[in-house]
């Protein structure tokens, strides 16, 4: 500003607001909330972890805005035991832009309890005395330090001068945080408590309590009309306390059922305000929801607000493949700033960094504990959509919404999703629609959906011209055909057409050399791949994924020489040396093979080994041909290994793979003792699928195997007797069955503690007589938590 001679006209405008929102987040630990419901158990765990003897030094608090992690440290803070165990206390509210002096000599001033010469001489003290002065205190008496609110491992940072972290003390720190960094930087070996959300009851009692209280004496009839609108309403806070507490602020201001109703009819837009006096008014004394959630997204860098904003495209209740989603953050360009190399690793970091601040929650994690799928709480989630609608970041068309009017996106908007519902045969833009300004196009769909003819996609790729990601996943027709207009989309990052009927690609295919991501996998059907050279031109591309059925399976495709950054290859037919290709790859991570020939005697003798490899598939198609071992074991790095193909042998080197985590064997043949010993011996073993196949002996987990096993699936296995010894698969957690001549449980399984969920599927109905309460293994498992029982159904693989 001053090189352009300009001049801010506003007097501290900018100042004023930021202390008005940090007047607005100050907690007052005097003032004890009576209202609170399903904190007691959380409470008398952090308090026993703050007075025990040589415990940790740190006591966290982490979660999400609003989950009420300030209301569990007041709680705490005036535990009785608390109280008792420490000599002084300090509780200091911690803003986003926080001055290290200010806040150590806050925390000294409230421990210390000093006269007001003392304070005066305090207030000349430098920082590295008053640091001192506090450092010595925690030595020599019982403080416990309260850091509400603190955002980032910066603050932690500029005030950790202050703390003896390295020195034993009596001394604790309890901190609140929605920032997980906070956390491990503060102190790795301290404890870390995750509140949850309330439950239906919970979330009623807290309701009830605040908006409700004293009044099924006097009105019965008025109390059953509201707390009928009051549990509809709930349904929407999904059991976040700060929601619950907004709808209830409102509500207990109103008297009326045709008040309450009111509020019903746009209850979403309440929670998020706060309010009913307008979009831009705040209630008198209440604060909506998104005011306290948009605290988190404002702190957020530029990049990761981007990342945030791109999981507005996903429907509600959604849950996000990790995995595509990073593809589909590094198509947009989201992660350019990273090295080429990198971008896969710092594009998962960015949604583990939305993970650690609470903005995105996780669904599943994989084998190997990496975040597999994540979704969005729905508060979150509105805010979300809110923020992109506001910077035209997004346009949603909802074809499985009951409004006939579907708007057009304005000439600003570069990304479009497109629901659809299973009412909808068709999707085809109006005549009078231009969709040339469009970067991003995704469609989401629930079951099967048409699209009748090729007709429809080339209008599609007509008007779609400028596209960089297309998600056009789940459509089917008849004879539907990818045209070859696609070959036009010279801009193309990201194209998948997985589970769609595309009968065949065009040649023109070639022609998207921009392409990072390409997904033709194809559940139903056979895809005609033109030419072995179609790929060959792709020399940014990073993950191909090929059907499992293809005109080319059998063929040598052939990649750029320049795709180093190749990361994914899946379901390529390889015969002979053809692996030798990819040994040049050394940026593969994730390879899937189809082998057509006799590769054990072809590759014989081979040195090629794969250390950068993660995940193996190997699937032999002819029934004679056996798992080629050589190429199992050229990739000593392997964390997920799937083996399709008998097995002749199970060699000993198997046990040299240190980092195998999850094995899947499909249509193995038998399965013999011996295999079993190989097996149960694997040092990182922590998933197992066993499916089609046959096991001639009867099967034994031997004591000590499976040290490590968390999850066993059986499926469709031909055995009769299933013996597990005392102290075998000590981890195991979860157990699939179905489709198997097992006659009997397994005998051995109540030794197994640790389970906590039974799967069990089409049996024979000996297998299930024995099962029910009364029967004759109903002993093994009664100590399960949960046993399911499911209807006949298929696994597809």
């Amino acid at each position: 500003m001053p090189s352009f001679n300009l001049h801010q006209t506003r007097e501290n405008g900018g100042d004023t607001f930021f202390k008005r929102q940090q007047e607005r987040r100050i907690a007052y630990p005097h003032i004890v909330d009576p209202h609170v419901v399903g904190l007691a158990p959380g409470t008398e765990i952090l308090a026993t972890h703050l007075i025990k003897e040589k415990g940790p030094r740190v006591v966290s608090i982490w979660g999400m805005g609003g989950l009420g992690k300030t209301t569990l440290a007041k709680q705490v803070y005036h535990h009785g035991d608390v109280k008792r165990h420490f000599d002084c206390f300090a509780w200091v509210c911690i803003s986003q832009q926080c001055q290290a002096r200010e806040v150590l000599e806050e925390i000294l001033t409230k421990l210390i309890s000093p006269t007001n010469e003392q304070r005066q001489e305090i207030a000349k003290l430098k920082i590295d005395q008053i640091a001192e002065r506090l450092w010595n205190t925690q030595r020599e008496r019982k403080c416990l330090v309260v850091l509400d609110d603190i955002w980032t491992s910066g603050a932690w940072s500029s005030l950790q001068v202050g703390f003896p972290m390295n020195e034993e003390t009596e001394s604790r720190i309890l901190l609140t945080t929605r920032n997980k960094e906070v956390v491990l930087y503060s102190d790795k070996k301290g404890f870390l408590f995750e509140p949850q959300s309330l439950n239906d009851d919970e979330s009623w009692e807290l309701f009830e309590k605040r908006a409700m209280y004293g009044m099924e004496n006097t009105n019965p009839k008025i109390y059953e009309q509201k707390k009928e609108l009051g549990m509809e309403m709930l349904q929407h806070c999904k059991g976040l306390p700060l929601a619950i507490t907004v709808l209830a602020g409102l509500l207990d201001r109103k008297d009326t059922v045709d008040e309450w109703t009111t509020v019903h009819k746009n209850i979403d837009a309440y929670i998020r305000r706060g309010t009913d006096l307008g979009p831009n008014s705040r209630g008198e004394g209440y604060e909506g929801v998104s005011w306290w959630l948009e605290l988190s997204y404002d702190n957020l860098s530029y990049h990761l607000k981007l990342c945030f904003l791109h999981l507005a495209h996903f429907p509600e209740d959604y849950e996000i493949p990790v995995s595509t989603l990073t593809k589909l953050w590094m198509a947009e360009g989201f992660i350019s700033f990273a090295p080429a190399k990198e971008m896969e690793d710092v594009s998962y970091r960015c949604i583990s960094e939305l993970v650690g601040r609470c903005m995105v929650q996780v669904g599943k994690h994989g084998s190997s504990k990496k975040i597999k799928t994540c979704r969005l709480h729905d508060l979150m989630r509105d805010l979300c959509t809110l923020k992109a609608k506001e910077g035209n970041f997004l346009h949603i068309i909802n074809y499985s919404a009951a409004a006939e009017i579907k708007p057009t996106p304005n000439d600003r908007v570069r990304r479009l999703a497109i629901y659809l519902d299973k009412t909808v045969d068709r999707y085809s833009l109006g005549k009078d629609e231009n969709y040339g300004h469009v970067r991003s196009l995704l469609y989401f769909g629930r079951g099967n959906h048409y699209l009748m003819n090729s007709k429809v996609l080339r209008s599609l790729f007509k008007n779609f011209t400028l596209l960089r990601v297309l998600k056009f996943e789940f459509m089917n027709g008849r004879e539907l055909k990818l045209p070859d207009e696609v070959g036009n989309l010279m801009h193309l990052r990201f194209l998948s057409l997985k589970d769609s009927m595309i009968k065949a690609v065009p040649s023109s295919i070639a022609n998207l050399v921009c392409l990072h991501t390409m997904d033709l996998r194809s559940r139903y059907g056979y895809i005609k791949i033109p030419n072995r050279n179609v790929f060959s031109k792709m020399e940014k591309l990073r993950h191909i994924y090929l059907p499992k059925h293809h005109s080319a399976r059998e063929k040598r495709l052939l990649f750029a020489t320049e795709a180093v950054n190749l990361h994914t290859v899946v379901n390529i037919g390889i015969q002979g040396s053809d692996l030798d290709d990819f040994i040049k790859l050394t940026n593969i991570r994730k390879l899937g093979v189809i082998t057509f020939d006799e590769g054990e005697k072809k590759l014989k003798g081979t040195n090629i080994i794969f250390k950068h490899l993660q995940s193996l598939s190997v699937d032999s198609r002819f029934e004679d041909l056996a798992i080629p071992w050589n190429r199992v074991l050229s990739c000593p790095n392997i964390h997920k290994l799937r083996l399709r193909g008998h097995i002749t042998e199970l060699p000993e080197d198997l046990l040299c793979l240190k980092n195998l985590t999850k094995l899947k064997l499909i249509n193995f043949g038998d399965l013999k003792d011996d295999h079993i010993k190989v097996l149960e011996k694997l040092p990182s073993l922590r998933m197992l699928f066993a499916w089609s196949g046959n096991f001639p002996a009867h099967l034994v987990c031997s004591e000590g195997g499976f040290p490590f096993l968390e999850f066993l699936s059986l499926y469709s296995l031909e055995f009769k007797e299933w013996k597990v010894e005392k102290g075998a698969m000590p981890s195991l957690c979860r157990l699939h069955i179905e489709f198997c001549t097992l006659e009997a449980v397994p005998d051995g399984l109540q030794y197994i503690t640790t389970l906590k969920e039974l799967t069990i599927g089409a049996m024979l109905p000996e297998f299930f007589s024995r099962l029910g309460e009364g029967g004759e293994d109903f002993y093994k498992i009664q100590h399960v938590q949960s046993v399911i029982i499911t209807n006949n159904k298929r696994i597809y693989d």
